[in-house]
């Protein structure tokens, strides 16, 4: 993937950089600069672009419960990866709804 705008604001994300999320089932994803530019996104309506972040031979399986209640994903799982530098970070979630309530809760860093 060569460098992208972000999905909320437009700024150009780096490759190494920024937040990727994908929606496998429907082949759809979007790209952010940072985490809260999810919650603008998902807020605004979340416009996607085609195609699909995964490889085609990655089930995407890996990561089998939603990070913000817990619950076995199913078809509409959204994940989102987390770009720095050479480390990928993943998370999945249950969907759209649950992304923006994890992401407005901090994320993977957040408190209690």
């Amino acid at each position: 993937m060569s460098e992208a705008t972000c999905s909320a604001c437009g700024t150009a994300v780096a490759d190494d950089r920024g937040f990727r999320l994908s929606e496998p089932e429907a082949d759809r994803h979007a790209v952010f600069c940072s985490l809260e530019h999810v919650v603008v996104w998902s807020q605004a309506g979340g416009e996607w672009r085609p195609a699909s972040l995964l490889e085609e031979d990655d089930l995407g399986e890996g990561l089998g419960r939603c990070a913000h209640c817990g619950d076995a994903l199913s078809y509409g799982r959204v994940l989102l990866v987390r770009h720095r530098g050479p480390l990928r970070i993943a998370d999945a979630l249950c969907g759209v709804e649950h992304l923006a309530e994890w992401a407005a809760a901090g994320g993977g860093w957040r408190v209690g």
